[in-house]
Parts: structure tokens; sequence; C-alpha cells
């Protein structure tokens, strides 16, 4: 059967659990949406409530081909993901995607991927897809999650703002102190983190690949309220790219971080 991945799609809950304080783990029974999905991509919930018009873009955590389950990983950060925090197990939300443009994997020997709080859940399925040696560096505020899903997949750095867990202080803090290099570098975070990232990658010659962490308003190029500026081709000046369609993932040496 063909999905069209910009159709509303209703799917049932399967598991719905928090796993750290504002942030939930939200499992679907997607299987059209899984049979396509790509590492980097996101899909777009939609709210039952009338008046929250535009969806919630949320990151595709893990997808399971098998069971055709889509696992995805949340932060409540306002009215609407507030909303979906309490759809229960065996109820059903609308779906759609999935959506946008993810990592270009890259099958050499090595691999970085660098993950800062909701922008670690998209490094699951990346680790999952990835084949090669994998280290992995994640940067919370306080309280880590993923970590085991992560430790499948190669070993895990921590950094905390707070020191509760791993080294205290920031993920490319931990980076330099190990002397990070590899063959690629894979990152989704937000801008502050991504912009040092990118400043890393570039001295050190490491091709990097960025997934940006941007307001969306409908999630597939039509509204244009996403936009971010990269290096024009010719390498003079910059052009606007669409974060939605054209990313959210970006190359390191394309992308312009403001």
């Amino acid at each position: 059967m063909c999905h069209e991945k910009n159709a509303r799609i209703p799917c049932t809950i399967m598991k719905h659990k928090a796993l750290a304080e504002g942030v939930y783990e939200l499992v679907l029974e997607a299987p059209g949406i899984v049979g396509e999905a790509k590492a980097g991509q996101f899909v777009n919930l939609y709210c039952k409530t009338g008046g929250k018009l535009l969806p919630r873009p949320i990151s595709i955590c893990e997808t399971d081909r098998e069971e055709g389950l889509l696992r995805l990983v949340y932060a409540v950060v306002g009215s609407g993901t507030r909303e979906i925090s309490g759809y229960p197990e065996g109820d059903q939300i609308e779906v759609m995607g999935p959506l946008g443009n993810g990592y270009t994997l890259d099958q050499g020997a090595r691999h970085v991927l660098v993950g800062g709080g909701v922008g670690t859940p998209p490094l699951v399925e990346l680790a999952k897809r990835l084949s090669g040696e994998k280290v992995i560096y994640l940067g919370f505020r306080t309280q880590p999650y993923l970590v085991e899903s992560l430790r499948e997949y190669g070993p895990v750095h921590v950094a905390t703002d707070d020191g509760s867990q791993g080294h205290k202080g920031t993920v490319l803090e931990l980076m330099e102190e190990h002397q990070v290099t590899g063959g690629m570098l894979y990152a989704c975070g937000p801008t502050p983190m991504l912009r040092a990232v990118q400043a890393y990658a570039l001295a050190k010659g490491i091709p990097s690949q960025l997934s940006l962490e941007e307001r969306m308003g409908c999630g597939f190029g039509g509204c244009v309220g996403c936009v971010c500026k990269v290096r024009a081709e010719g390498g003079e000046g910059f052009a606007y790219k669409k974060v939605c369609k054209d990313g959210p993932v970006f190359d390191g040496k394309e992308v312009l971080l403001t």
C-alpha cells in the first residue's frame, strides 16, 4: 500500500510514559510511516483541541519495521505538547510524515554522534543504521535520558550543566578533553551547541552534518516560516533554505548558524 506522507494519519498510542522531568516517550502504531522513515526525519503531531491549528514537529527517535512501531521522544515546551503529554495509551493521535531530509549515512569506519537535550532522540535511529565504530557524546542541563538506548551501539559520554552525571560542563568541553576525531560527525541540538560543534569540526577538518532545531509552521515548506541561511553557490554571500523541507539536516560547511 502506498503511504501518502503529507496526509494526516490516525495512529494508536501503544506506549506513553515520562523519561525525565518534562520529557516523554511516545510509541505509535504507524507502519506506513515507519516503512519510509529515515534517520533524522521528523513527523507532525496534531492536537485534538481545535484552537491549536499548527502541528507539533517531533523528531523520529527510533523505528521498528517488523512491528510497525514509531518511537518518539519529546519535551513539553508549550500548550500543545502539554496537551499531547496527557493522551493515554490506547488513544489515537493524527500524525503526518515522515517529513524533511534526514542524515546521509556515511558508511565509513568511524562516526561521532553528538546530541544536546531533545536533540538526543534522533541519534538512536542514526546509530542503529550506521555501520562501523560509533562514539556518542551527549549534553544535558541535568537529568540524562536515552543513554542506555544509545549504549547498544557504542560508548556514550555524558556532560551535564549541573554535574549531576558525567562531566560538569558542556558537551564540547568533553569532546575537546577527549580530542575527538572521526570520519563523520553528526549532531543535533540547540543552536548554541551546534555552532560550537560546527566550529570544532571545521577546525579539526572533520566533515559534519548538523540537524537544526527551528520553530516550524506547516512542516513541509508551504508557509516559509522556518528558513535558515546557507552559503550561496560560488561561495559569495548567502541564500535561504527551508529547515522543514531542505533540512532539518544540513552540511556543516554549508549552513550559517547565527
